[in-house]
């Protein structure tokens, strides 16, 4: 699903975080990164030493910065497996990422929530979220302080986990495909793992019903609802036949009246599932945006945007709209009509 993997870059150590996670999609699926530096005139000039504010630094140095940068950076990476391109783009960094997905056909981003400090930082409200938000393609947002999903998992007997919250709709069973793709690249051979959510809330209390019963059919209702989409889940990936080793499906029911905070409680803490166990923390969380155009309106009411700011996972978000591959379209319309009766 993932050939093209685009990696902006600032030159900090931060966003090059991004890179081995990359490097590690791209191996895995015979693709190719794309590391991209963008250049600003406007943040490139001031803040900065007073050798840059002369007029005689034009914009063409920073470009043949850019172009040095890079080719010092690409002579660091082993690639003989994969192939790495370099690109430098001019302007506004959220516009140049955004425009440079459609100008070098990625198909995913992979970046870092934070680089420069003063006026360059890549903070959430600023680049990263920019993009996260506006792209049409996947993002996969790395934390400040968070892990970087780029090797097996440290302890050999958990296997690489993905939680994936659903509310009920179209739009959040979105993420679901591309989640179990990301997932399986990621741990290769190893084993992987997909949690699905779901979150209800309580049951306000009223004198005309039993608020115990009424809770109890709700959360049987939702454990049908997850049981399906588990089900049809798993009929896809072995239609599919992508890897050798389909990642394990599991899911649960938390009840809450604070769905973000619900899902990040179970994705950092892990959670007791019905029949197995308890499984462990999530080494992903991922999410649908809502696919609207415009304002920035999330999946969920604004869950998508609470649980970027809450947690420091690794945040992989998908646009839900257009829907490009018709068996992706085909499925979701299937697991609907199933469903919805």
């Amino acid at each position: 699903m993932f050939k093209r993997i685009l990696v902006p870059l600032d030159e900090s150590a931060r966003a090059e975080r991004a890179i081995p996670v990359a490097l590690r999609l791209a191996q895995a699926i015979h693709g190719a990164v794309i590391l991209l530096r963008v250049v600003d005139p406007i943040t490139e000039l001031w803040p900065g030493p007073p050798e840059r504010w002369s007029m005689t630094y034009t914009v063409e140095a920073h470009i043949a910065e850019a172009k040095q940068y890079l080719a010092r950076l690409t002579g660091t990476i082993n690639s003989e497996a994969i192939s790495v391109e370099t690109e430098v783009a001019l302007g506004p960094p959220a516009q140049a990422i955004l425009s440079a997905v459609s100008i070098y056909q990625a198909d995913m981003i992979v970046l870092c929530s934070h680089g420069y400090t003063g006026l360059k930082r890549w903070v959430m409200g600023s680049v990263a979220e920019k993009v996260a938000h506006a792209a049409s393609v996947p993002v996969l947002l790395l934390r400040q302080g968070g892990s970087v999903p780029a090797g097996l998992h440290p302890d050999a007997l958990q296997p690489l986990r993905v939680l994936v919250p659903l509310d009920g709709s179209t739009h959040a069973k979105t993420a679901l495909l591309p989640a179990i793709s990301l997932i399986s690249a990621l741990a290769g051979s190893a084993p992987a793992s997909l949690h699905v959510l779901k979150v209800v809330p309580p049951v306000p209390t009223d004198e005309k019903k039993d608020p115990f019963l009424t809770q109890k059919r709700s959360l049987q209702r939702s454990l049908k609802y997850l049981s399906a989409v588990s089900h049809l889940l798993g009929q896809n990936m072995r239609k599919q036949r992508a890897s050798d080793q389909d990642p394990t499906i599991t899911w649960s029911v938390e009840t809450s009246t604070d769905v973000a905070g619900a899902v990040v409680r179970v994705a950092e803490n892990g959670t007791d599932v019905g029949g197995i166990g308890t499984i462990g923390r999530s080494d992903i969380i991922a999410m649908a945006t809502h696919g609207y155009s415009g304002i920035y309106h999330l999946t969920m009411g604004s869950v998508t945007e609470r649980v970027l700011h809450a947690t420091t996972l690794p945040l992989f978000i998908v646009r839900p709209t257009p829907i490009a591959n018709k068996e992706h379209s085909d499925w979701l319309a299937t697991t609907m009509a199933t469903l919805e009766h």
